[in-house]
């Protein structure tokens, strides 16, 4: 088991990286073979956008 400098690697070691490779490789590829409908841009930039909104609204409350 290689250690991996912090400087090289979030990962500790080689074999959490390489787990991790085929994780998100295998995500990648469930993705790309999805028949469910795409969600444009927009739509998803608006949702991220509400979410932002409502933290900060949040986070304001807070700190009055």
């Amino acid at each position: 088991m290689a250690k991996l400098s912090p400087i090289e690697s979030e990962f500790a070691t080689t074999e959490e990286a390489e787990a991790y490779d085929v994780w998100f490789r295998a995500k990648v590829q469930e993705a790309l073979d999805s028949t469910e409908p795409d969600v444009p841009h927009d739509v998803v930039m608006a949702g991220a956008r509400a979410i932002i909104e409502k933290h900060k609204a949040d986070a304001a409350r807070l700190a009055r």
